[in-house]
């Protein structure tokens, strides 16, 4: 019998990493060379560790899974103190994340009025207003029909508020950590306002939530209808009481405080109700006076998270810039990295799936010559639209705005590889 093989075609290395590899190959190569051969009896045997001479914790213990205990600097770091008891955010940490979702214990929070404990049997969401038949529903009518999952980032307009006057010299965590990003498991609005039936003279929504700050926002009903949820989930359990169990909107790609947490009420009416949020509160102020008032879209932005303020790269040579791009307007098309401060671009990698209005990580490759180096990154959505400059920002909105910051993030590497915010 004649014997036949089959060569198998291993997948090809993007050209950066390939040329990466090629250096290191190089390197291995060159100690050969100089007679510093690889020999398996040159490596003293590999220790056996006290964990691998005796049996670990047992099964559920604790019940809920934690993360390891070496692991025990991940985690939420509040930006700001509260302005008022139960006012206050907390960050996630982005430089220790990888992937797209954002663990349920790590999604940031932002509260005007602390986490209110609520019994789901007793609470309930009512849709009222400009309907054919208003409606009271309880959790277990919510859960009963027809459910969604979508992935969906979420971020405050808060977020990165801290650059607009230039560089605050914080790291990641503290200015673009008002971020997150979940699976989250619900109703489709669009389902809920079938069942009692909109008038056509209802042009808004009014959402209410149900903690002590009773937060309000109207939103309009032709820009949400489409992809707006009602979740229950996120991340395959229920959500968590900071994120507002036992039921939430979320309204992909609108700023963080839209989707309101703990959702009581759903009110149609014709036009917005210019609440206390819309009007004193989360309405952009431009150099002229006037404001920027019912600014939704989170705009396209994106940041490094590795390497970036607060790291030291500890050798010289290859390493991977990674970070993660979003926007509130549809998917990320692409993302531009510069080593120099803007001055050359070229493109990164996406590394997973691109989702619409979901964090998208990327990645490029990089050899660092131990001279000073300035690191930014540069987002693009599938409208066209470019991530900004600081300047250019500025140039358009002044310095008195909080909301809705996107410029471009530098990153400074010293010849000592420690990395600033500057």
């Amino acid at each position: 019998m004649q014997e036949t093989t089959r060569k198998t075609r291993r997948p090809s290395l993007p050209e950066g990493r390939r040329d990466a590899m090629r250096k290191l190959a190089a390197g291995a190569a060159g100690a050969l060379a100089s007679g510093a051969a690889f020999r398996a009896d040159a490596i003293a045997p590999l220790a056996v560790p006290a964990w691998t001479r005796e049996p670990g914790a047992p099964l559920l213990s604790p019940a809920y899974g934690v993360p390891s205990s070496f692991e025990g600097d991940v985690i939420r770091r509040t930006a700001r103190a509260p302005a008022m008891p139960g006012s206050g955010s907390s960050m996630t940490p982005l430089a220790d994340l990888f992937g797209t979702l954002t663990p349920n214990g790590l999604v940031y929070e932002r509260h005007h009025a602390g986490v209110p404990k609520i019994d789901p049997d007793q609470h309930r969401l009512v849709i009222h207003g400009l309907v054919r038949e208003p409606r009271i529903f309880s959790m277990d009518d919510l859960v009963r029909l027809p459910s969604e999952s979508h992935v969906y980032f979420l971020e405050c307009s808060g977020n990165t508020r801290t650059e607009w006057k230039g560089p605050s010299g914080l790291p990641v965590q503290l200015t673009h950590g008002l971020l997150s990003c979940c699976e989250w498991t619900g109703v489709r609005l669009s389902t809920l306002l079938d069942e009692v039936g909109i008038d056509p003279s209802a042009q808004w929504l009014l959402a209410e939530g149900a903690d002590g700050a009773a937060m309000t926002r109207s939103l309009p009903l032709d820009r949400i209808m489409e992809r707006a949820l009602v979740v229950y989930a996120q991340n395959g359990e229920r959500l968590r009481a900071e994120n507002g169990y036992p039921v939430r909107l979320i309204v992909p790609g609108f700023e963080g405080n839209t989707n309101i947490k703990w959702l009581r009420r759903l009110k149609l009416v014709r036009e917005p109700e210019m609440t206390r949020e819309e009007t004193s509160k989360y309405t952009n102020l431009l150099p002229d006076g006037r404001a920027r008032q019912f600014v939704f879209e989170m705009d396209a932005k994106s940041v490094i998270a590795r390497p970036s303020a607060g790291h030291r790269l500890k050798e010289r040579g290859y390493h991977a810039i990674s970070g993660y791009a979003w926007s509130g307007r549809g998917r990320i098309r692409s993302v531009d990295v510069s080593t120099d401060g803007g001055k050359s671009w070229r493109a990164a990698r996406l590394t997973s799936a691109v989702h619409d209005r979901a964090l998208t990580p990327f990645e490029a490759d990089w050899q660092w010559d131990g001279g000073p180096a300035n690191l930014q990154s540069r987002a693009t959505d599938e409208t066209g639209y470019v991530q900004p400059t600081r300047e250019a920002l500025v140039a358009a909105r002044g310095v008195n705005s909080e909301y809705h910051y996107n410029g471009i993030q530098n990153w400074r590497v010293d010849e000592s590889g420690e990395v600033r915010n500057a």
